[in-house]
């Protein structure tokens, strides 16, 4: 038997292309977590079986164990010290285990993950599903590669290397402090914001070593334009007619901030009339083809040119690399290596009827190298790898490709060249002067004709020639503030001062701007929100370090010392979280410093919102606030409760929870088939049974398990037993489509339905009915409830004029034929596995001696 390669790539689509380049498309492809393409080849002289197949990005992603999650039992400051476990970032893909699977019976492990640090770091977590690590006598084998190519592929796989674990283990120390930092400032934030404002209009008040810092260079911006003071100036105008047309000439002093000054100069020069030329230069210019594209710059073109904001650019980008159309689009570099072949790249682009002509000449006349730019060591810049058009691609993603094509082309293209005159007039001891531009080789811009050169023509002049003055006008005018910073700027601003990587830096824009801390208007320009800038004033108020860059870029100096191998991992992660606890430590006590900017700014929970229901301890009304997060507010217990997102809010028939006297609400989405459902604020907040988080851990009810208030359960989700509006009294049977119940609606009259309480699958219920409901019988085949059904008089199926069936609705034939199953608009996200909702019935729906017909499937 041949021996077996497993080969493991970032994404299904490159390990496609991997196992295409290297089979000749002669391969077999079985489904799995992810598929599975199988052929033989060589591999060191022998012949082998391979395995190729992917993981989905990250196999783990980092957090803290179930006793630190809870917000109200654990301390933040205690997260500093607190161990963190890794779990499978999407565990209903089960990656672990295929990856497990997978290696069985190989001997050799190629790792084709992305060649940047999250792909090193994810190289050894497929190490770790894989058990390699553990095995002896096992090779483990790292390719490295920039694109997709079947030519950069042989390459990789003819120089194959060994896996960093220095760069894997930067990754695991940024993931750790990250967390660690973010979580306790967030956590304490929030509670106390939310617990005294409700027009906040955030979800939650988080802080991010780089998050906040990105937002400090907005208000920066924000406090200049706003405290900015406009100053009156003046400056000359000097007007010449020369060769039939007018021409304005620029002042050499530019502007003055006195009138009578202004007067002054004016009355100089109207006195002397006459302009001698004093100086006349023409020289030849040179405007320079631009480096390597690297992901920084790409960025800052999108979002400036494109209109593309940076996380909607890098989606592009990742959706191009892995098709095959560019390089890898995370670099730093601008700088191509030596061996670089810039022919192939241009052969490529040969056919391309908008820049084909330009691409052929460059080859018949010979290509410029790109200058010299900066080779950070990780990917060449990014480049496309083989031609496309708009309708292979999409407007957006062609936009984006097209300026990856004509920067290239750009970067192998001569230079622009260009004659600039300047004519210098000299009058009543004033200077004036205007400047003439000539194109004579138009070079890189003819690919790129937004960095042309304007051309303008100047008259005849010669030195020492006499020109009458005609007018000389007086301009005035006032200073301007700068104007709010682009993304494009704040994304030069991060690089300059080591904030994220090329990585990271559009998730640190993306997250600003979906906290409400800055808003994007025109010209993709952000302005921050009352929220972000008074943040940023209450940081400088207690320690301006928490919102300055300086504290990010120690941090990210210090990782990049782990990942050279300079550092130690455990040594720098301790020494970074020691600072920051004692920095959270000191905002703690100092917290009534940015609450006093605070209550300047925003409205307190008792004056926000409006009376909804009663409190179970107090029995006075609480207050809802329709701001986000949507809660209760019990002014006279001073508690919080947080409800359901993105739905509506109401009373529900005035009804008590049976548990703690709270008056139920019923939350519904929008949409004519969106679900809705009753809860008990305190039983939403604070689940009545120990363990009830472990039991529904998979899922998240809009925000509330992210805020720290319980698991989020509402009522169909609450297994008491007594309760009549839990799901142990309301649920009905197992849901066909998933692990949940189906559960009554009991508000969907007079269109009656079931819903699943774990995913969209709805059942409608007979139409014609006055009234559904359940009864404490189960049925005798499936172990389903029994339902009642009350047929209004004038619509009932049955016979003789009845109105009241009580049966089975899987096992009851007539039940079971006025039936019907959609899917619907589900109110949850699921986060990973099948769902561990209880199950009412035995089964999936079968119906009487397990007969098909009777299935759900046929509903």
């Amino acid at each position: 038997m041949a021996p077996k390669v497993l080969m493991v790539a970032e994404k299904p689509s490159i390990a496609l292309s991997i196992a295409t380049a290297l089979s000749g498309g002669r391969m077999s492809t079985r489904r799995g977590s992810t598929d599975v393409h199988q052929f033989e080849g060589k591999f060191r002289g022998f012949l082998v079986e391979y395995r190729v197949t992917s993981v989905i990005g990250h196999v783990f992603s980092i957090d803290f164990p179930p006793k630190y999650q809870n917000w109200e039992l654990t301390d933040p400051m205690d997260l500093f010290d607190a161990p963190t476990i890794k779990s499978e970032s999407n565990p209903k893909a089960h990656i672990r285990r295929h990856l497990h699977q997978e290696a069985r019976g190989c001997g050799h492990l190629i790792l084709w993950l992305d060649c940047d640090r999250e792909g090193e770091n994810i190289c050894y977590e497929v190490l770790e599903c894989s058990g390699f690590l553990e095995t002896e006598g096992k090779k483990i084998y790292r390719a490295r590669f920039s694109s997709v190519t079947e030519k950069d592929i042989l390459k990789a796989m003819d120089n194959l290397a060994a896996p960093n674990k220095d760069e894997a283990l930067a990754v695991d120390a940024r993931q750790e402090i990250d967390l660690k930092v973010g979580v306790a400032f967030t956590r304490f934030q929030t509670r106390f914001f939310q617990g005294r404002y409700g027009n906040l209009d955030s979800r939650i008040i988080s802080y991010g070593p780089c998050q906040t810092p990105t937002l400090g260079f907005c208000v920066q911006r924000h406090l200049q334009i706003t405290t900015f003071k406009p100053e009156k100036f003046w400056s000359l105008n000097a007007y010449i007619f020369k060769d039939g047309y007018e021409l304005q000439l620029d002042w050499d002093r530019n502007k003055v901030f006195d009138f009578d000054v202004a007067v002054m100069f004016q009355k100089l020069v109207t006195d002397d009339g006459i302009l001698k030329i004093s100086n006349l230069s023409k020289k030849e210019e040179t405007k320079t083809r631009p480096c390597g594209l690297n992901t920084v710059n790409l960025l800052k073109v999108a979002s400036s040119s494109l209109g593309f904001g940076p996380q909607m650019t890098m989606q592009l980008a990742e959706r191009l690399y892995t098709q095959g159309f560019i390089s890898y689009p995370r670099t730093e570099s601008t700088a191509y290596p030596s061996s670089f072949d810039f022919r192939s790249v241009l052969d490529a682009q040969l056919n391309n009827p908008l820049w084909g002509d330009l691409v052929r000449s460059l080859l018949a006349n010979g290509f410029h190298k790109p200058r010299s730019g900066s080779d950070a060591g990780d990917h060449p810049p990014i480049t496309p790898m083989r031609s496309a058009n708009e309708d292979m691609l999409g407007n957006d993603a062609w936009k984006l490709y097209q300026y990856v094509c004509q920067h290239f082309i750009g970067t192998v293209c001569p230079d622009c060249k260009h004659i600039r005159t300047k004519v210098e007039f000299a009058c009543g001891g004033e200077i004036f002067y205007c400047v003439g531009q000539q194109v004579t080789a138009k070079g890189f811009t003819s690919i790129m004709p937004w960095l042309a050169i304007s051309e303008k023509k100047l008259p005849s002049f010669s030195k020492g020639d006499r020109i009458k003055i005609p007018k000389v006008d007086i301009y005035e005018g006032n200073t301007s503030p700068p104007d709010y910073l682009s993304e494009s700027d704040l994304i030069s601003l991060m690089e300059k001062n080591g904030i994220g990587t090329d990585a990271s830096i559009s998730v640190h824009i993306n997250n600003i701007c979906e906290r409400n801390y800055v808003q994007v208007t025109s010209g993709r320009r952000l302005t921050p929100t009352a929220l972000g800038t008074t943040l940023i004033r209450g940081y400088q108020c207690i320690d301006p370090d928490l919102c300055l860059p300086e504290i990010r870029s120690f941090i990210e100096q210090q990782i990049t010392f782990i990942a050279k191998g300079e550092a130690d991992h455990s040594r720098v992660v301790e020494h970074c979280l020691q600072q920051f606890a004692q920095k959270y430590s000191y905002f703690v006590k100092q917290i009534e410093n940015m609450d006093a900017l605070f209550e300047a700014q925003f409205s307190s929970l008792a004056q926000s919102g409006r009376l909804l229901s009663k409190c179970g301890k107090c029995t006075r009304y609480m207050k809802y606030i329709p701001n986000q997060p949507t809660r209760l507010y019990c002014v006279t217990c001073e508690e919080v409760y947080y409800l359901p997102q993105n739905g509506t809010i109401k009373l529900y028939k005035e009804l008590t929870c049976p548990l703690d006297s709270f008056e139920l609400l019923l939350f519904s989405m929008a949409g004519p088939d969106a679900k809705s459902f009753p809860l008990c604020p305190y039983c939403y907040n604070s689940p009545p049974f120990e363990g009830i988080e472990t039991l529904f851990g998979s899922l998240k009810l809009g925000d509330s398990k992210k805020l720290g208030k319980g698991a989020g359960m509402p009522c169909f989700l609450c297994p008491h037993p007594t309760c009549r509006h839990s799901m142990i009294t309301q649920g009905v049977c197992a849901c066909p489509e998933c692990n949940g119940t189906l559960i009554l609606d009991p508000v969907s009259a007079p269109k009656w339905r079931l819903y699943c309480n774990m995913c969209n699958c709805i059942i409608f219920l007979p139409e014609g009915a006055h009234r559904i409901s359940t009864t404490d019988k189960k049925c005798s085949e499936c172990d389903s409830t029994i339902i009642e059904v009350d047929f209004n008089k004038k619509s009932t199926p049955l016979k003789d004029g009845a109105t009241l069936h009580i049966g089975c609705i899987l096992c009851d034939e007539l039940l079971h034929s006025l039936v019907e199953m959609k899917h619907g608009k589900s109110f949850f996200k699921r986060r990973g596995g099948r769902g561990r909702g209880r199950r009412r019935g035995r089964g999936r729906g079968r119906g009487k001696n397990d007969d098909p017909k009777m299935s759900f499937r046929d509903f």
